[in-house]
């Protein structure tokens, strides 16, 4: 039982719009080298987009929840302990200030605005705002799943040749993403965006049966989760277990219902074995 009241959705949809207008579409294609710096590697960036739109969310979105507190991605790159307030009893919320921030560096309209409610290792209310075209998710735990004012569904299960899926390769064992490459080859559709949260919006307008992800932290996948899963679809670690926010090591595999995802897996590794 909740010990707190929700906050209102519509109203942290727009501060995400709000920041997003203001902090985040005056670089896209406006940046100069030194507004895009590496983290931990060139595919690893951060922008002056990114830290301005956390700057900005992160005491707009405590304020709506008193006693709340904030993970956000560019805090945490700083400070890693910052982790643990994904299991703690105070309400976090999670953002990720744009989502496919390597895609907007090089001035791809694939990103998005993310921001998680996370209490107790569990997610209870998702936001997932594409500022390019205005797309806008939300969930609640519960309530259901929600893209551009209607209700999302997922697809339909189809057999794996016929499925469209996301499959990464990268961020996990070689012998995975071997064989990541190579079952690919057999789904019916294969392409990779480099965004979640581009990659979760479609899950939940159809276009986009399955995805799998290997470097899960929470505020890429938070929301996402939650999201698929109140529209209807299906997800589990690889080694067969529940996701959850306060994991960030392993496998994670969406499909539409348990027998797509197990058609999958299969598919990719061969037989039923769970692991890690």
């Amino acid at each position: 039982m909740l010990t707190f009241k929700m906050p209102d959705i519509d109203r942290v949809s727009s501060l995400m719009r709000d920041v997003a207008e203001t902090e985040i579409l005056p670089y896209f294609r406006d940046l100069a080298n030194a507004g895009i710096r590496e983290k931990n590697g060139p595919a690893d960036l951060v922008t002056l987009a990114d830290e301005a739109a956390e700057r900005v969310l992160t005491p707009q979105l405590a304020a709506l929840l008193p006693g709340s507190t904030v993970l956000g991605e560019e805090a945490a790159s700083a400070d890693p302990r910052l982790l643990e307030r994904v299991k703690g009893d105070a309400p976090v919320w999670i953002i990720d200030p744009v989502d496919g921030t390597h895609n907007f560096a090089h001035g791809k309209p694939l990103f998005a605005v993310i921001v998680a409610l996370v209490c107790r290792g569990e997610t209870l209310a998702g936001w997932i705002y594409d500022p390019n075209n205005g797309r806008l998710a939300t969930a609640v735990k519960g309530e259901g799943a929600w893209l551009d004012g209607k209700r999302a569904r997922v697809a339909p299960p189809v057999p794996v040749d016929r499925m469209a899926a996301a499959l990464s390769p990268r961020n996990c064992t070689e012998e995975i993403s071997l064989k990541v490459q190579e079952g690919s080859k057999g789904v019916g559709q294969y392409f990779y965006l480099a965004s979640a949260a581009q990659e979760y919006l479609r899950l939940l307008d159809g276009s986009l049966h399955a995805t799998m992800y290997h470097r899960l932290m929470p505020w890429d996948h938070a929301a996402g989760v939650l999201m698929h899963a109140e529209a209807g679809g299906y997800a589990a670690m690889l080694n067969g277990t529940p996701y959850n926010p306060s994991v960030t090591g392993g496998g994670l595999m969406m499909a539409p219902d348990e027998a797509s995802w197990w058609a999958l897996h299969r598919h990719i590794f061969g037989t039923d074995t769970r692991f890690d």
